[in-house]
């Protein structure tokens, strides 16, 4: 029974130590947990045996938990949960095109401040510069930048 409890203790250490590394990377409660299992494994371990085994026990432990973080390394078994691609996107990307600077336009809401203008016959949402303009004033395009379009009257 006690070589079970033993083994039961070191063992759920090491899952849940490559449970961190492989699902949940970073110092997270699983991590934290796994260390503890291994070390109350390896404090069983002296309580209960020859402190020669007890060591000998302790170098094991030691050993397989590296030699699992190694080999998962080097086997590349982490490489199927990296991410490998980027997202270059960006949201509303070419929403500006054909706006200028100075560019007029009207107000097709109140915009306090942000509401909607329509310029070149397209409805855009703006944000006021200068505080509320209501419906049906004329705008003036005053910035574009971030994909926002800053206006004034």
């Amino acid at each position: 029974m006690t070589w079970f409890i033993l083994l039961s203790l070191l063992s759920i250490g090491l899952i849940l130590i490559l449970t961190e590394i492989i699902f949940v990377p970073g110092t997270t409660i699983i991590g934290i947990l796994g260390l503890i299992f291994t070390g109350a494994g390896i404090y069983y371990s002296f309580l209960k045996f020859d402190p020669s085994i007890a060591w000998v026990i302790l170098g094991f432990a030691l050993l397989a938990n590296f030699m699992a973080i190694f080999y998962g390394f080097k086997s590349g078994v982490w490489n199927k949960f990296a991410l490998k691609e980027a997202m270059t996107s960006r949201s509303f990307d070419g929403r500006l095109l054909g706006l200028e600077l100075g560019m007029k336009g009207k107000a097709v809401s109140d915009i306090k401040p942000i509401g909607k203008a329509e310029f070149l016959e397209k409805i855009y949402e703006v944000k006021s510069e200068s505080g509320f303009i209501s419906v049906g004033t004329i705008v003036f395009i005053t910035k574009l930048e971030d994909n926002r379009i800053i206006v004034k009257y």
